[in-house]
């Protein structure tokens, strides 16, 4: 299957909110035809009816691909528009949170390849990562043309089993907010130093964006980064030591942060 096959056979795009606007707005500066595109969403936003897309219409008895980017709790409204659809040379990929292949075997036909990605929240700006998994019915070339569109957003990696996906969720699918709040918590403690609040906050936005580009564009692992600007007895080495403290530091708090998330994510998953 190819980006061609896409594009001649079409695909429906289930749900178009931040997520999916984001992979809408990807596909279509990479060259997908908007009349190769159907969307289905209850309240489509401006944005989405200048794209020249079908909205709402008359979907294609076969497409290429369907892709569900409705929450969760939507589901169940969801599916019937699509069921039909299953058990034939459709693709389906679903971004839902929490929802498991199994769930779509039971409404699609376990006999229908369907794919279960991850996405998180940076993929609004393209700087995402999602991980995916396919059922047995799933392809190779299934795996390709879902990575393929799923770079619109972002980075992707492919997981050996679902079981990983609870992992996944503990790191990069709640990660995000994990980062967000040491912004928070950097800027606090530049203001408690004396900076003004948009000045502290302006600095702990940059140096974490910043340190995050060089993380992923420099040759070195994140370790050596942090050697390379650590001083002998310097300002770095002194905050350093409070925030690596096997004890009290950030090693065992990120362990439980991330273990706590990936246990709520069994949770969810185990009803």
């Amino acid at each position: 299957m190819t980006m061609d096959n896409v594009a001649r056979n079409g695909l429906v795009l289930l749900g178009c909110g931040k997520m999916g606007s984001a992979m809408l707005a990807g596909w279509l500066k990479r060259g997908l035809p908007p009349e190769s595109v159907w969307v289905i969403d209850p309240k489509p936003s401006d944005w989405l009816q200048s794209t020249g897309v079908t909205i709402n219409g008359d979907l294609p008895e076969q497409p290429a691909i369907v892709l569900v980017a409705v929450k969760p709790q939507m589901m169940g409204d969801a599916l019937p528009a699509i069921a039909a659809m299953g058990g034939g040379k459709t693709l389906f990929v679903s971004v839902a949170a929490g929802t498991p292949i199994s769930s779509f075997e039971a409404a699609l036909g376990d006999d229908s390849p369907i794919i279960r990605a991850m996405p998180n929240t940076p993929a609004a700006v393209g700087r995402g990562i999602t991980a995916i998994i396919g059922n047995s019915h799933t392809t190779p070339a299934h795996l390709d043309t879902a990575e393929e569109l799923l770079t619109a957003v972002g980075q992707v990696v492919r997981l050996e089993s679902e079981d990983q996906m609870d992992a996944v969720t503990g790191v990069s699918g709640s990660g995000p907010a994990y980062v967000f709040h040491m912004i928070e918590c950097l800027a606090k403690a530049g203001e408690a130093q004396g900076l003004s609040p948009e000045l502290a906050m302006q600095l702990a936005q940059a140096t974490v964006a910043g340190a995050g580009a060089l993380a992923e564009e420099a040759e070195e692992t994140p370790d050596q980064l942090r050697v390379n600007v650590t001083s002998p007895n310097g300002t770095t080495q002194a905050g350093l030591e409070v925030l690596m403290d096997e004890e009290t530091g950030l090693p065992p708090l990120m362990a439980k942060t991330v273990a706590a998330a990936t246990d709520r994510s069994k949770e969810l998953r185990n009803g």
